[in-house]
Parts: structure tokens; sequence; C-alpha cells
């Protein structure tokens, strides 16, 4: 008898078994499963599971195929006996599920204990034998015990056979094809293999769609073009054949670029969104309608969009540009028109975010500016109306960014406290709305960032944790919504570091790894997402220098090593962006330090060198931008610690005069201790102490200023008062 006749046939190809607080994830496995085409090579190969078919349909799910059953038992009994292998849905809700032991229970006792395959979604495999830990054991008692010649469970431990979809591990693609790997008896490897080469094809077609579509779209727009040249007659025709070809287009920029971006085909994108662009720019803007009109700005809107979120800021511009060209005429000509006013006023945010990236405020500023003034005027037609509320909220945050980096904190102020009773308003009538959830973060955000500017470092951490509360619970709401986990890391590094200002060096760097670790995970989902990648690199830079600062150089070392290599593709993707440019710098500068650390003086100069290179242009442009104005201080000093004496005692000195003339935020903790860190070097003691009272009397506890107090034996005792306002102002909780 063959292997292939020996083997039974069974009505189901898999059971699933799984808690009913697990649905989701049973819908999940259960679709994708039925879904699955076995590639074409596999199928009709013999394995000890059979012979391999095309579909792994039909699957059980005792939820659904049961529904209307009178006698659960029994048809449960009678399908795992008619299932092929037991899938098993794992997580803390699972293990403590009778139903689902029982299924694991039956199953085995069938004698195809090798058919149980886990697919783990939460807690933690053997937490069942880990004190304290029990509730997060994700494998029901039946997977963990084999079972004895009486049927029963027996004292010996089993390891089941797992998938595991957790953060961090291997992601639902691998942890699906581990599944239907062991489903039918093949290789993992080979499996995966397959699907490689399915999906190279699936994106060879794709291309071909998406070259097809730009030619049709290219045809039709010429046809357009000489119908409407043509005899009156035939005008209807051209500008049904010129909406056709704006529809491809349409669908170009969204679906089209929605699935091409899936597949992670930049190149395509980029090939489709300039062949929009050609279109758009030899298309007439007169004797059009309206709405023809709305809909290319909005079409242009969205490729400057993409090429901006790809790092790509002139031909960002350029397709923004393009969609002013087309606004601003509809917005003048019915200033009445408050949806018109708000389409103008997007796109000039857009420019203005655009030109912020570049470095150029004045131009920033400007166009902001012209958009709040369309704003406004819309507001005095519609005062309630949300979604001009919304906007106002945001062009106060665009402009305070721009006055803060001018160094004018107090106007910065009243943008950003102008902005928060509008989001508070907003979020208050719809608490489901995300964007604006996330728009009234920003603003607690903004306000934090003032506050340390001033050194009250208790007001700072508050407001961050405000912060960090709504990016959280947004994205806990939506796991899937990549960019919304890009801003809660966001907000997890930044709090992490205050914290770390504020002397919680531990938690700090807690926070710190937290977001290293989702940024990580992002930047595999999409390597083209530029954003990704420089969250990942930053915060492995601020990362880096906590550890330093606690003693663990090699690992410092490794993580800013990291951050350099990534600063350096995307400064060479775009030599334009000041501020890669600024954070390649400063990972440079952590690198010069640790190397002083480990007594490698020629290299740390020859790092602090070349961050200095970079940063003294950068302030020179930006003289009031505080990032810029604190890394280029650092270096500065970092280079004085390894040069000769008259150097050295130059540099400081020079350093201290920029210093001294900052115009507002003089209270800022981070600038009081590099004053500090040079008078001290220079041996003017007594005129730091004022500026050590002071650090003193705003909690301040940066770990590099203790290390600097304790070489210099002054004492610096914990601020009590301080820690008693941190605490309150974290209301009694210092991780919300």
């Amino acid at each position: 008898m063959t292997q292939a006749s020996a083997t039974p046939v069974f009505r189901y190809r898999a059971f699933i078994s799984y808690s009913h607080r697990d649905k989701a994830w049973a819908t999940w496995l259960h679709k994708s499963l039925e879904a699955y085409v076995v590639p074409r090579r596999l199928v009709g190969q013999t394995t000890a599971a059979g012979i391999t078919p095309a579909r792994l349909a039909p699957v059980f799910r005792d939820r659904d195929e049961l529904a209307s059953a009178t006698d659960l038992g029994r048809k449960v009994n009678e399908a795992l006996a008619l299932s092929a292998c037991l899938l098993v849905i794992c997580s803390p809700r699972s293990a403590t599920s009778h139903w689902v032991d029982q299924e694991v229970l039956a199953f085995k006792r069938l004698g195809r204990s090798e058919r149980i395959f886990c697919l783990i979604v939460d807690g933690e495999p053997g937490a069942s034998d880990l004190p304290g830990r029990e509730a997060e054991e994700c494998f029901a008692p039946a997977l963990r015990h084999p079972l004895a010649e009486d049927g029963a469970l027996a004292d010996a431990r089993t390891e089941p056979i797992a998938a595991d979809v957790r953060p961090g591990k291997d992601g639902k693609t691998d942890a699906k094809l581990k599944l239907i790997a062991g489903m039918l008896d093949v290789g993992f490897d080979a499996l995966k293999r397959r699907e490689l080469q399915r999906r190279i094809r699936r994106m060879a077609a794709l291309a071909t769609v998406a070259l097809a579509v730009m030619t049709l779209t290219t045809v039709l727009a010429i046809a357009a073009v000489i119908a409407r040249n043509a005899a009156v007659a035939a005008s209807h025709a051209a500008e049904r054949r010129q909406k056709q070809a704006e529809d491809l287009v349409d669908f170009m920029l969204g679906d089209l670029n929605d699935k091409l971006a899936q597949v992670s085909r930049l190149d395509i994108m980029e090939a489709v969104d300039d062949h929009a662009m050609s279109y758009f720019q030899s298309m007439p803007t007169a004797d059009v309608t309206d709405e023809t009109l709305a809909q290319r700005i909005k079409a242009l809107e969205r490729i400057g969009s993409v090429r901006l979120d790809q790092g790509h800021l002139s031909a960002a511009m350029t397709s923004y540009q393009a969609a002013l060209k087309l606004a601003a005429p509809l917005a003048d000509a019915a200033p009445a028109n408050v949806r018109r006013q708000l389409a103008c006023a997007e796109v000039l945010a857009f420019i203005g975010m655009t030109h912020w990236r570049e470095g150029q405020l004045d131009a920033a500023q400007r166009s902001f500016a012209d958009a709040q003034t369309l704003l406004q005027r819309a507001r005095r037609l519609t005062p309630d109306e949300v979604q001009l509320k919304f906007q106002l909220a945001t062009i106060d945050n665009n402009i305070g960014h721009v006055l803060e980096a001018r160094g004018q904190l107090d106007a910065a102020l009243a943008q950003y406290q102008g902005m928060l009773p509008l989001m508070k308003q907003l979020v208050a009538a719809q608490p489901r709305h995300v964007e604006w959830a996330a728009t009234l973060g920003s603003a607690y955000n903004n306000l934090g960032r003032l506050a340390l500017l001033r050194g009250e470092l208790a007001a700072a951490v508050a407001h961050y944790a405000a912060d960090d509360a709504i990016e959280a619970a947004l994205a806990a709401r939506d796991p899937k919504d990549v960019s919304q986990r890009d801003n809660m890391l966001t907000v997890r590094a930044i709090l992490g570091r205050t914290r770390a200002l504020a002397g919680d060096l531990e938690t700090g760097m807690e926070d710190l790894q937290q977001a290293v670790d989702i940024a990580t995970q992002l930047k595999a989902v999409d390597p083209s997402n530029t954003d990704f990648q420089e969250h990942a690199a930053l915060y492995a830079t601020q990362l880096g220098r906590l550890r330093r600062l606690s003693g663990d150089l090699p690992t410092a070392s490794a993580l800013a090593a990291r951050a350099l290599t990534t600063f350096a593709a995307l400064t060479k993707q775009d030599p334009a962006n000041a501020g890669w440019r600024r954070e390649a710098a400063e990972a440079r500068l952590e690198l010069a330090a640790q190397s002083r650390a480990a007594g490698l003086t020629d290299a740390s100069r020859t790092q602090a060198s070349a961050a200095l290179h970079v940063l003294d242009p950068l302030l020179a442009q930006q003289p009031d931008d505080r990032a810029t104005l604190l890394a280029t201080t650092s270096a500065r000093l970092s280079l004085a610690a390894v040069e000769d004496a008259p150097a050295a005692k130059s540099r400081r000195e020079n350093a201290l005069r920029a210093m001294l003339t900052v115009k507002s935020g003089r209270g800022d903790p981070r600038l009081l201790a590099l004053q500090v860190d040079a008078l001290l070097a220079l041996g003017r003691a007594t005129e730091a102490q004022p500026l050590i009272r002071q650090l003193w009397s705003s909690g301040y506890r940066d770990a590099a200023l203790l290390q600097l107090l304790q070489r210099e034996r002054i004492d610096y005792p914990v601020n009590v008062a301080f820690q008693q306002e941190l605490l309150a102002a974290s209301g009694g909780n210092p991780r919300p």
C-alpha cells in the first residue's frame, strides 16, 4: 500500500480551536487559510500529510459551523475526527478555556498529537512554571502535557509546535506560512521561497497593470485634447474622455498607489506619480468645471504628500505649488465659499511644512500666515465649522514651531495656548475622532517642550505624559495603524528623555528602548519610509547616550554606530534636509563621547570635528533653533575636551559667549548644564555656583551633570520638594 492510499481522507483541512475572546484572531486565520493558494509546484506532491492540495479549504471553526447544532459535544467530536489537523489560538484566554482544553485532549486521543499546531497571539509559553506569572500562560494544560497510556494527561512536559505573532516575533505572514508548512508537511523555507517567487510574479503583473494604466491614461488624455479642439458637436465626447482620464489618474494615485505601497514597489509609485504630474501639467486650467479643478487639486496634493513622506522635498514642493496654482484662483473668486478657502489653506500649509523641512523659516512662516488669513476670514462666515477649527489649530501649531525655532518663545507659547482649547473642544464633541485626539496630544507636547525650555521640568513631564497617554490609547485602538504607532514611539522617546533629565535614568532608558524597538519594527514593515528610518536612528542615538552614562559602553557604541549608518544614507538621499544633517552630527557627537570614555582621544577628536563641521553652518542659518544650538555647543565642548590647553580654553570661552546671546529660554536646564560644564573646565567655579543652584531648584539631575559635579566634588543632593512636585504632576503615578 502506498503512503498516499494509507493516508486517511478528511472532510476538513483543519479544526480551529480558540477562546471566544480571541475571535478576531480566529477569523483572520480562518479567512487566511481558506483564501490561500498553495504554490503550483508543490501541488500533487506526496508527503506524510498526504497529497498536497491546491487549496486548504474547508477549515472548521466551531462557532461558525455549529451555530445551529443541538448536540455540541457530539458535533465537535465528529468534526475533530474529520479534521486533518488541529490549530489552536494560544493566549491566556484559551489557556483557561475548558472547551479549548477538551478539544485538544480529544484530538490527542484520536492518536494525532503530531498534527496539532499552535498560533501564539498573547501571553508567554511556560509561564505557569514561573511564580507570580501564572496568569500569563498561553498553552492549555492539554498542550503542555503528553497523553499517558490510560488517555489522561501525563506529568511530563511537552513543547507544542507553535508560530508566534506577538510583537517582535514571526509576524502575521511568517506565522501563517509556518502553520501552512506544518499542515502540508513541507519545509517552511521551501514554502517561503515559493511564496516569495509568487510575490515577485505578482509585483511584476502589478507593474504591468500600472504601466498599462499610465499608457491608457496618456492615450485618453491625448484623445481628450484632440477632441476638445474638434468641432463643437464633439465637445461632449471630449469632456467625457477627459473625465475618464482624470478618473483613471485618481485611481492611479489612490487605489493603485495603496496596492504598490503594500508590496513596497516605491519605484513604480514614483513612476505613477511622475506620469500623473506630467498629465496635470499638460492639461488646460481654463474652460473646465470647478469640480474638475478641485479633483486636480486633491490629486496634486496627494502626490506631494507621498513625495514629502519619501523625503523628496523639491519634488513635493513642485506638486504643492501646482496645486496652489489651481486652488488660489478658486479661493479668490469665491471668498464666501468656505470649502474653497479650506482647500487653499490646506495646500498653503503643506507648502509651509515643506519649507520648514528645508530649514527655510521665513518662507515657512509666510505660507502658514497666508493659510491662517484664509481660515480666519472663513471663520467669520461659519464660526462653528468643525473642520475649520481643526485647521486653525494645526496652523497655530505650525506657526508656533516657526516662532520657537526663531527663539520667540513667548509668541510661540501664545500660539500653542490658542491651539489647546480648540482641540479640547473638538475632542470633547467627538472623542472617537482619531486625528483630533492625536492633535490634542500634539498640543500637550508643544506645552511640554516650552515648559522644559523655561526650566519647569515637572510641568514638562506632566504635559508629555498627557500626550503619551493619548498616543498609546490611539495605538491600542487600532494596532494596524503604523502612522499612529510612529506617533506613539516619538512621544514615548521624548517622555523618556525628559524623565532621564529629571533623574529617572532607568525609566528613561526603558521608554527610549521601547521607542527604538517600535521604530525598528515599523522600518522592517516599510523600509522606504524615511520617518521610520529617522526615528529608529535618532532614538538609538539618545538611548546610546543614556546607556553610556549608565556604564554600558558596548551597547551604547552599537546603537550610535547603527544610527550614524542610517543618517549617512538619509543625508545622501536628501542633502537639503537640515534636520537629518543635525541628527547625523548628534550621532557623531555620541560616538565622540564614547571614544573619549574609552580613552581613544584621536577618534573622539575626529568625530567631534566632523560633527562641528556640519553644525556650525546650520547654527549660522538658524541661530535661534534650540536643538541646533544645544548640539553645536555640545560639539564645541566635546572637541575642547580633547584639545591642548590654549585651544580648549579659547573654544570653551567662545561657547560660553554664544550661549549668553540666547534671546529667550535662558532657563533651559540643558543650556545651563552646558554653561556649568564650560565654566568648571575653565576654573570659574564661583561663576558656576548660581547656575548649579538654579539647576538644583529646577530638579535637573541628568546623569552627565551628576558625573561632572561628582568629579569636581560639588555637593548636589536630591531635591525632595521637586520630587514631590513631579509625583503630583504625574497624578501620583510616574508611568502613566
